[in-house]
């Protein structure tokens, strides 16, 4: 094909096998970076997930009862849609005495000492809401279980 002598191919035969030599050492330098960044990305990415999941791997306190709280407003609305009207008075009267005791709760909240330390006020300001929303619940059932109970009375001629 073409008038090489031997030795030029020679040469060029061992300048080729040199070129190859260097790219795949300067390949292996690459791949021996790529190596300790990916290693460098996988450390942070454990860093990460660890701080996510906790160091302890328990789910936070705040997402357990959060789970909760949005259990029992499933459990709520199927009981109270499930109830008879027939049970509504009984019903409204435990559901009074409940948020009795949330306003007692209440109102040792709003009794917090303010020099307490920190989150006093929070606690404050949170105990009187609790406190007037249990105070319309219970004279708001009151009302309605009043209401209720003369339906069944007899009329007066």
């Amino acid at each position: 094909m073409s008038d090489l002598s031997q030795a030029e191919a020679l040469d060029r035969a061992e300048a080729a096998a040199a070129a190859a030599r260097e790219a795949a050492e300067t390949a292996g330098q690459a791949a021996q970076a790529a190596q300790g960044y990916a290693d460098q990305i996988a450390a942070g990415a454990l860093d990460a997930a660890v701080n996510a999941a906790g160091a302890t791997g328990m789910i936070e306190p705040f997402v357990f009862l959060f789970s909760i709280f949005v259990l029992a407003i499933f459990v709520g609305y199927y009981v109270v849609w499930s109830v008879t009207p027939a049970l509504h008075t009984p019903l409204m009267a435990v559901t009074n005495a409940i948020s009795s005791v949330i306003v007692v709760g209440a109102i040792l909240a709003v009794g917090v000492d303010a020099s307490a330390g920190e989150g006093a006020t929070a606690a404050r300001v949170l105990g009187f809401i609790a406190l007037v929303l249990a105070s319309v619940n219970i004279f708001g059932g009151f009302l309605v279980t009043s209401r209720m109970l003369a339906m069944y009375k007899k009329k007066q001629r």
